[in-house]
């Protein structure tokens, strides 16, 4: 199943993409795609409708968030071997954890305005997974029974805030906009290997950011296992897995977004992303 959630920010209700591509009602089954309604019972409760015989939704509708009122946005720092490179950091030897505010989080076609006086506003497009059940000391051979699917990450950063004022990164994370998440929640069913995708982000029409999700450091049940050592992982949280090469602190000399910069970014089967940044 492809599902998303559509309306105005903050009444967005959820929907199902039938095989020709136009969205059908799901609010008259369940309320909204999240905590409540990601897990197993609902999700193949979900499977066994006939898309066809829902509702259409009107076209022209805002596409929200793909999923609602997450617990935690878990992040995945320098989990590729080619950007660890060119940020000039060195190969992590477990994995690298910071949080992001869920109030970062928008829509995967919302407009995003940058930080207050931002000089150094970057881009890194993530494969995203949601979690379907609680997930507590797990292993990895286990991590699969435990995924409600795959999504779009934009993990928009702010360099100076990141890197440049001490403290954590997730202060340089968690700007208003600066999580994008879907179009779509793809169910694991229609993704298949999770380490056999393609990504990509565009700036201005330019391919800047290209790899595959074979090139991670860490794979995503290693890192769903891994972080079910050290927190409780719950239905409906979002892990964002890391970006490939391209990002803009790593070019020479380095480019950070701009008042009117066009984003256009996509996971092989996901569905794409497309936003003007604005100041």
């Amino acid at each position: 199943m492809k599902l998303i959630r559509y309306g105005p920010a903050g009444e967005e209700k959820p929907a199902v993409l039938d095989r020709q591509g136009e969205l059908r009602d799901l609010s008259c089954i369940i309320d909204d795609l999240g905590p409540d309604t990601l897990g197993p019972q609902t999700l193949s409760r979900l499977a066994a409708l006939d898309p066809l015989e829902l509702p259409r939704v009107t076209a022209g509708q805002r596409i929200g968030p793909c999923t609602g009122r997450p617990g935690k946005f878990v992040c995945i720092g320098l989990n590729y071997r080619d950007h660890a490179i060119e940020t000039g950091m060195a190969l992590p030897k477990e994995p690298v954890v910071f949080m992001k505010a869920v109030s970062a989080i928008t829509g995967p076609y919302d407009d995003i305005e940058l930080l207050r006086g931002s000089q150094k506003s970057d881009w890194e497009v993530e494969l995203g997974v949601v979690i379907s059940r609680q997930a507590k000391y797990i292993t990895p051979k286990e991590a699969s029974e435990y995924i409600a699917g795959y999504c779009v990450v934009n993990d928009l950063s702010e360099r100076e805030w990141q890197i440049e004022r001490g403290g954590n990164w997730s202060k340089g994370k968690s700007a208003d906009g600066y999580g994008p998440i879907g179009p779509w929640l793809v169910t694991p069913d229609e993704v298949g290997d999770p380490q056999a995708l393609e990504l990509w982000l565009e700036l201005n029409g330019e391919r800047v950011q290209q790899g595959s999700t074979a090139n991670m450091i860490f794979p995503v049940f290693e890192i769903i296992a891994y972080l079910s050592q050290c927190m409780s992982l719950d239905v409906g949280d979002i892990i964002a897995t890391g970006t490939p090469p391209g990002v803009g602190m790593g070019r020479q000399p380095p480019r950070f977004l701009r008042d009117g910069d066009r984003l256009r970014l996509g996971v092989a089967g996901l569905g794409e992303q497309c936003y003007h940044v604005y100041s």
